[in-house]
C-alpha cells in the first residue's frame, strides 16, 4: 500500500521522549523527524515543511512559545498545525501557547494510543481546513477526499493512488450509493480516446479496495459498482 507521509516535526530537549513519541508515529505511518532545540527547528524547516509541529514549552535558549511565534511569522507554514506537547498544565501557560499562535495543547504524560489519536485528529483539520470547494472535497468521516489535490486521507493519514484509480473512487464518491456500470466508468475515467477492457476497470477496482477497505466499494452483480462510506 502506498502512503503519501503527513510530516510531523517534534520538538523536545528531552532525547527519550523524543524518541518514545518518534517510535510511535513512525509506526502509524508518518514521516517523523525531531530537534532538541528551537533554533535547530528553524533551520530544518528550510527543508522540511511539517503538516503538524509539537513542541514543548519548557526549552533551554528558546522556548516553546517564542518557537511557536517564530514559526507563525512563515509564510509558508500557514496551513501547518502548531500544538504544545508538554507537562506544563497552568492555565496562563495554555494562554500564552494559543496567543503565540498554536492549534492545540495536549499534555504530558499521554498514552501512545490517545496521542496517535490526538495527531491524526489535528492532521484531520489541517486536511479540511484548507479546503472550500464542496465539489472536490468529500468528507466521509475517516476517509476525505479532496479532488483539487488528488490527495486521500483515512484515518488522519494521507494515502497516494495513482491517478485513474483516485479518478475512479472520486466518480463513485460523487453519488454515495449510486450504481456506475462499468461503461460509465470507462467514458468518465478514460474518455473516448482511449479503449480499455472491463478487467481493466477490474483490477483498478481491486487495488482500491486493497486502500479504502474492500467494504467501501461494493460490487452489484451484472450491472457495476457502488461507494458505500
Amino acid at each position: 500500500m502506498n502512503k503519501l507521509q503527513s510530516k510531523i516535526l517534534l520538538v523536545d530537549d528531552d532525547v527519550d521522549i523524543l524518541e518514545f513519541i518518534e517510535y510511535n508515529l513512525k509506526k502509524e505511518g508518518f514521516e517523523v523527524k525531531t530537534c532538541t532545540r528551537g533554533k535547530e527547528a528553524l533551520e530544518l524547516i528550510n527543508t522540511f515543511v511539517p503538516d503538524l509541529f509539537l513542541l514543548d514549552v519548557m526549552m533551554p535558549e528558546m522556548d516553546g512559545i517564542e518557537l511557536c511565534e517564530e514559526l507563525r511569522k512563515r509564510p509558508e507554514l500557514d496551513a501547518s498545525i502548531i500544538a504544545f506537547l508538554t507537562a506544563r498544565g497552568e492555565d496562563f501557560s495554555q494562554i500564552a501557547g494559543f496567543e503565540a499562535g498554536a492549534d492545540d495543547y495536549i499534555s504530558k504524560p499521554i498514552k501512545p494510543r490517545l496521542l496517535v489519536s490526538r495527531v491524526k485528529a489535528l492532521l484531520k483539520r489541517r486536511f479540511k481546513s484548507s479546503n472550500n470547494h464542496s465539489n472536490d472535497f468529500f468528507d466521509f468521516g475517516s476517509l476525505i477526499i479532496d479532488k483539487s489535490k488528488y490527495a486521500l486521507l483515512i484515518n488522519g493519514v494521507e494515502k497516494k493512488l495513482p491517478k485513474k484509480e483516485f479518478e475512479i473512487l472520486y466518480l463513485l464518491a460523487s453519488k454515495e450509493g449510486e450504481i456506475f456500470s462499468r461503461e460509465q466508468i470507462y467514458l468518465n475515467v478514460w474518455g473516448t480516446d482511449v479503449v480499455v477492457g472491463d478487467r481493466t476497470i477490474d483490477v483498478h477496482i481491486r487495488k482500491l479496495r486493497e486502500v479504502i477497505g474492500v467494504d467501501k466499494i461494493q460490487t452489484v452483480k451484472g450491472v457495476g459498482y457502488m461507494f458505500k462510506s
